[in-house]
């Protein structure tokens, strides 16, 4: 029921910008803890950035600073502007869902995930 289509990534040169995309449909984004993940190619799934239901935003210690999490609610969206990208963002960006009212951080066991969205920075 619950899909998560994230869009916006492609090829960029270091120092770039990109803003990834997540439309969210059987469900809604204002009622969902809402999180992006990546995954750079050999490497474990880290945790980007989370927006809880409240509004309260955090992000993992390698995306502080570049990165900006937010939502539309009126277009069901979630949104990851990343900032001056280097080769170290390359990777897969998953959108991620978690129903729950009461934990909501990266640490949190997600519901729902997107099929992702490749960012692929080159120097």
């Amino acid at each position: 029921q619950v899909q998560l289509l994230e869009s916006g990534g492609g090829s960029v040169q270091a120092g770039g910008s990109l803003k990834l995309s997540c439309a969210v449909s059987g469900t809604t984004v204002r009622n969902n803890c809402m999180a992006w993940f990546r995954q750079a190619p050999g490497k474990e799934r880290e945790g980007v950035a989370v927006l809880t239901q409240s509004g309260t935003t955090n992000y993992g210690v390698s995306a502080k600073g570049r990165f900006t999490i937010s939502r539309d609610n009126a277009k069901n969206s979630l949104y990851l502007q990343i900032d001056t990208l280097s080769p170290e963002d390359t990777g897969v960006y998953y959108c991620a869902a978690r129903r729950s009212y009461t934990a909501c951080s990266l640490g949190s066991v997600f519901d729902d995930w997107g099929q992702g969205t490749q960012v692929t920075v080159s120097s």
